[in-house]
């Protein structure tokens, strides 16, 4: 794997992610883009192996790379990996130096002539995993899953549900896809953003706020977000009121963590929270989790963590399988990689792995936008339809 750094002026760096879109699309390689939450440098990977592959949840075995999970294939829990061929990181702060389109020498377009390639070989991308062929969720299809979930929740046969929706937008003419990254980059400086792209599997581009798991050189980290309002005021996080809905439902996120902890015997972590938080327009409950993991002796925990907490209750649901069930049941379309789990691996001593939220999809010319809402027994249908249009806005805005 080689490994390159580039300074760069915002043109030389807008020339170059282009340079490395183009040459991954039009060649038929697998990309991964990334910006980490409060961090001034965008990563890249190609993986020019030209295989699709699927790996075990074993993150101390994996070369650096990027992993991709659905949201389903829980019974063999194998994920997508991108192999780092080619690592690069760009920094978005520091004065320009040359940039790095020298490496690829086949490519001789223009910026213009670049982009809308990378354009256009959006607007042709198919999939194997079916969005495509779905329709958009109707507000009446989505209130009436709530309904459902609601009636469950009163029957006992689950605690929580969290039912999803898509919308569906047409690629304008003149998207620019490196430009949509580094504006998601500026807007949103506390997510994980992302673009990756798995030819004949799926094209993604998002920014999450929520890690699942993550572990950097001794520590293990993990998150329980959940719970939803729309920021509002000079001071959103001071001004925040939680009704006692989405203080349960954030609630039962962390108790779901402490009790995968109690599973494995782990107890000694460090919990913090719940406190405010602030990602994009919305505002959630966030409690934090950390562990030593040299002091508990405990080196593969990030694996079996991952392994246990996905789906969280946040994106399913609790009790796990009967939520799951339900979501089957009554979603008309495939998830995908939405609400699965996707991140580097292995890369300058961190794993950070990341549930795919507010993202979208690239497929036919169309491009897809996801949400989900938190049902439990206080919900109000109307309020969780409202929720997943400011969720979908997240990305939406940027691709309109």
């Amino acid at each position: 794997m080689s490994i390159s750094t580039v300074k760069t002026s915002l043109t030389t760096q807008e020339k170059t992610i282009d340079c490395l879109l183009h040459h991954a699309l039009i060649g038929g390689h697998q990309i991964a883009v990334w910006k980490s939450p409060k961090n001034n440098e965008i990563q890249l990977i190609l993986d020019k192996t030209d295989k699709i592959k699927r790996v075990e949840l074993e993150l101390d075995t994996l070369p650096q790379g990027f992993i991709a999970h659905p949201f389903g294939d829980q019974e063999d829990q194998k994920a997508f990996f991108l192999e780092a061929s080619d690592y690069f990181k760009i920094n978005i702060d520091l004065p320009e130096i040359p940039d790095i389109t020298e490496k690829f020498k086949s490519v001789q377009l223009d910026q213009t002539q670049t982009k809308k390639q990378i354009r256009n070989h959006l607007k042709q991308l198919c999939t194997q995993t079916t969005g495509e062929s779905c329709n958009p969720t109707t507000k009446e299809d989505f209130i009436e899953i709530v309904h459902k979930g609601i009636q469950s929740i009163n029957e006992g046969e689950i605690a929580k549900v969290v039912p999803a929706r898509m919308k569906k937008l047409q690629l304008k003419e003149g998207f620019d896809l490196t430009k949509t990254f580094l504006e998601l980059c500026k807007n949103y400086p506390n997510a994980f953003v992302n673009f990756f792209h798995i030819p004949s599997v799926g094209t993604w581009l998002g920014a999450t706020p929520e890690v699942l798991i993550k572990t950097e050189g001794q520590y293990f980290y993990t998150m329980a977000l959940a719970g939803t309002q729309k920021a509002s005021g000079d001071n959103p996080i001071k001004n925040a009121a939680w009704t006692q809905k989405e203080i349960e439902e954030q609630a039962l996120v962390s108790r779901y963590i402490v009790n995968n902890f109690k599973k494995i015997r782990l107890r000694e972590y460090e919990e913090n929270g719940p406190k405010t938080v602030l990602a994009g327009n919305l505002l959630h409950l966030r409690s934090d989790f950390r562990v030593d993991m040299e002091a508990t002796n405990f080196p593969q925990l990030g694996s079996v963590m991952l392994k246990l907490l996905h789906p969280t209750s946040a994106v399913c649901g609790s009790p796990k399988e009967k939520a799951m069930e339900f979501i089957i049941e009554n979603e008309k379309f495939d998830r995908s990689f939405f609400s699965g789990f996707i991140g580097p691996v292995n890369i300058e001593n961190q794993t950070a792995i990341y549930v795919n939220l507010r993202t979208t999809q690239f497929v036919n010319n169309e491009v897809i936008l996801y949400a989900g809402a938190g049902v439990t027994e206080d919900s109000i249908p109307e309020k969780e339809w409202e929720e997943t249009s400011m969720k979908c806005d997240i990305i939406g805005k940027f691709i309109q």
